[in-house]
Parts: structure tokens; C-alpha cells; sequence
């Protein structure tokens, strides 16, 4: 009852937007799916790879997470399109499109993807839990489960309060460390020369940037940014779904910006804090919490980091358990209850915890594996939203489609090089 009446409420917000009736800040209630998907752009797995980088290489690979989240706008932004547009979300149409062999691959894989988000989450979550309160891992991580299926509960009072709660987070996460950099006194001149002048210093800088595009561009929220758009606000002809598409455009740039913010404040604290103070083998994030305070000489600037990380492992787990429902819908019409998800997400970062592995390689391990991900996400996407069979007179232009084909080309050179590099190394 009170989901129906919030979701009634947001339709009738927008329906006036859509005729030219907004009044006030009433324009914002389009905004929200895009908050939601940048959440799973700032989970544990980012903290580790941009950490060790800044750590290992100064802010030499700043570059990297800023193109990365050029793309992630591009992406995202294309995801929310097809959703418009269509009325169905990416794994529907894929389903619906491809061989049933083909269909049943692109759920297993997606599967792993998604299972390997949740073990970088839960290790994350549990790890700030130990940090903080001095709770074992493993208390943690079942924590990390409850709190995030109590969360998930909330989706029963409506997406709205979900998607507020969740914005709350990302804006929390990004007010924190933005905070941290100004502290730390980063050198603005090598900051400028790492964002905007690509480096490789050596060959293991290009496997961490291949973590850090796995970290920032995430295959399962493609899937599930297509389903937040398509069943939100309905639009009643084309005219309002080109709208409808326009604000989703604006709420990708304001929601990618945010978590592009995180991660290149993410890297740069670890230059300036370590890097910059002779501290290059920095790279566990449990290294890194009790680093801060005597390096920036106020024990807040951990407690800072802590609650940061304890916030993206919440949020990210909530964001990824919701993926993993769409996926398993979408590809073979499946469900199962939430609780249920949740409980066999767990499992495998339970294990990791239960095994003694090292968090901070199971962590960049899993963002890796996130990498690999991408192009059964991405090529897919690509190809729909430049149909219009499927798109209409919202397919792409033939530009964006090439860029996106660029990007999907990208991302296979480096994981095959990942393939190089792991094998000789």
C-alpha cells in the first residue's frame, strides 16, 4: 500500500513535469536512478585499487580513473536510454534476441560478476566494521548481511525512499573525502599533470588500471540502470520518453560525477599521504586507516576513512543484491526471495574471511575479474541502442556508437593483457 501510494506520488510529480507543470524543486524527483548506480562505482574494491595506486605511483595514474568515469557516463548513460525507450531492461533484451545457449552464458557469467561485486562489498563492510569497532571479520560480514537485507526492505515503502537513502550515502562518501584531499595538501601541479596526462610506469601500473576500470565501470549495474529506468516513470508517447531521457542524461552526469570525485579523491589522498611521505608499499586499505591520523596528524582523518568505507560496502551491497534480481528475471525469468540472494551472496566472502586470504589481493582480484565482465555487458548494449528497430528515433548517432565501440575495444586490450601479465608474471 504506502509503495503504491510513493510510486503514485513520483508519477504524478513527473506527469506534470512532463506537460510543463512543474512547480518549485519538484523537477528533482526525476532524478534518482543514476545515484543509485554510482553507489556500486564507490565500493570497497574502488578503495583498494586507487589506494595502491596513489600509494605505488603517486597520482601518475589519475588519468585512468577520470577517463573511466568519462566512459561510465557514456555507458550509463546509454543504459538508461535503452530502458526509456524500450520498456525493457538489457537482459530481457537479450534474452529475447539471442539463442536460449547464448541467454543461459550471459546469466552464468553475469552471475560470477555479480558474485565477485559482493565479495569485494562484504569484505569492505566488514573490514570497516573491524577497523572502527574492533568487531572480528567474520561478525562483520554477517552484519553486513543483515543490515543491507533490512535495508532492501525498504524497497516495500517504494523506490523513492531508497534511491534518497542511497543519494544520502554517495553524498556522504563524496563530502568525506573530498574533505580528506583538502587535508592531506595534495601538489595541484603533479595532481593537473596525472589527470590529464596519460603514463604507464611500468607493467603492473597497466593491471592496476585494469583494476580500477573493473572498480569504476561495473558490469551488473549496466543491467540494472536499464531497469531502474524502465518501469519508474511511464511515459505516456515518444515526446515524453525523449524527455524522460533528457533528465535521466542529467541525473548520469550529476550521479557519475560524484563517484568520479570519490575515486580520484581516493588516489590522490594515497599520493599525497603516501606516496609523497616515502610510504610507496602502502596498499591495504587496513594500512592505509592507521597511516592517516599520525601522517595528517588528526585521528578524525581515519575515523573519516573508516565511515567512508563502511558507507560504500553498505550501499554498494544493498545496490549489487538488487542487481543480481534483475539479472536472474531478465536472463531466465527466475526469482528468488531477497533474503534468500542475500544469504548466498554472502557465502563467498564468508569463505575469503573464514580462510585467512588477504583481503587487499582478494579485494584487487575481484575488481579484475569485474573487468572482464564488461565487454559481455557492454558490446550488447552497444549494438541495441544504435538499432532503431529496437530504439526508434532514440537510437544512438552513429558518433556515439563508434565511441562506445572504442571503448568495448579498449577494455578487451587491457584484460587480455591482464591474461599476459598474469600468466608471465
Amino acid at each position: 500500500m504506502l509503495q503504491a501510494i510513493s510510486n503514485n506520488t513520483v508519477q504524478s510529480q513527473a506527469t506534470n513535469i512532463l506537460r510543463g507543470k512543474a512547480k518549485g524543486f519538484s523537477w528533482m524527483v526525476m532524478f534518482g536512478p543514476a545515484l543509485i548506480a554510482a553507489v556500486a562505482y564507490v565500493d570497497p574494491g574502488n578503495f583498494a585499487t586507487n589506494i595502491e595506486a596513489g600509494a605505488r605511483y603517486g597520482y601518475a595514474l589519475l588519468w585512468v580513473v577520470l577517463a573511466a568515469n568519462l566512459m561510465a557516463m557514456l555507458i550509463q548513460g546509454m543504459s538508461a536510454r535503452l530502458g526509456v525507450a524500450t520498456g525493457k531492461n538489457l537482459a530481457e533484451i537479450i534474452r529475447d534476441r539471442y539463442p536460449k545457449p547464448v541467454v543461459w552464458f550471459y546469466w552464468i557469467q553475469a552471475e560470477v560478476v555479480a558474485i565477485a561485486t559482493d565479495l569485494a562489498e562484504f569484505l569492505g563492510a566488514a573490514l570497516a566494521f573491524k577497523l572502527l569497532f574492533d568487531i572480528p571479520m567474520i561478525y562483520g560480514a554477517l552484519l553486513t548481511g543483515v543490515i543491507t537485507y533490512l535495508a532492501l526492505l525498504t524497497q516495500r515503502l517504494g523506490f523513492r525512499l531508497m534511491e534518497i537513502v542511497i543519494g544520502a550515502m554517495i553524498l556522504a562518501i563524496a563530502s568525506g573525502f573530498a574533505m580528506e584531499l583538502l587535508l592531506s595538501r595534495p601538489d595541484m601541479v603533479s595532481l593537473t599533470k596525472g589527470m590529464f596526462i596519460p603514463d604507464f610506469p611500468d607493467s603492473y601500473a597497466v593491471y592496476l588500471a585494469s583494476g580500477i576500470l573493473g572498480a569504476t565501470i561495473m558490469p551488473h549495474v549496466i543491467y540494472l540502470h536499464s531497469a531502474l529506468a524502465t518501469d519508474r516513470i511511464k511515459a505516456s508517447n515518444n515526446q515524453e520518453k525523449k524527455t524522460i531521457a533528457r533528465f535521466y542524461r542529467m541525473d548520469v552526469i550529476v550521479g557519475m560525477a560524484l563517484a568520479g570525485i570519490v575515486n580520484m579523491a581516493l588516489l590522490a589522498l594515497a599520493a599525497s599521504a603516501f606516496y609523497a611521505n616515502g610510504y610507496h608499499d602502502v596498499a591495504t586499505i587496513s594500512e592505509s586507516y592507521q597511516l592517516l591520523a599520525p601522517l595528517m596528524g588528526s585521528k578524525m582523518s581515519s575515523i573519516i576513512f573508516g565511515v567512508g568505507l563502511l558507507l560504500a560496502g553498505l550501499s554498494s551491497s544493498i545496490v549489487g543484491t538488487m542487481s543480481g534480481q534483475i539479472l536472474m528475471q531478465g536472463f531466465v525469468r527466475f526469482t528468488i526471495p531477497i533474503g534468500v540472494r542475500r544469504l548466498i551472496t554472502m557465502i563467498p566472502a564468508l569463505a575469503v574471511i573464514m580462510l585467512g586470504v588477504d583481503e587487499q589481493k582478494a579485494l584487487v582480484a575481484s575488481q579484475v575479474v569485474l573487468s572482464f565482465g564488461i565487454p559481455f555487458a557492454l558490446i550488447p548494449l552497444v549494438i541495441f541502442t544504435a538499432r532503431r528497430t529496437i530504439m526508434g528515433d532514440m537510437a544512438n548517432s552513429k558518433s556515439v556508437t563508434w565511441i562506445g565501440s572504442l571503448i568495448c575495444s579498449l577494455i578487451i586490450g587491457l584484460n587480455i593483457y591482464v591474461i599476459y601479465y598474469t600468466i608471465v608474471s
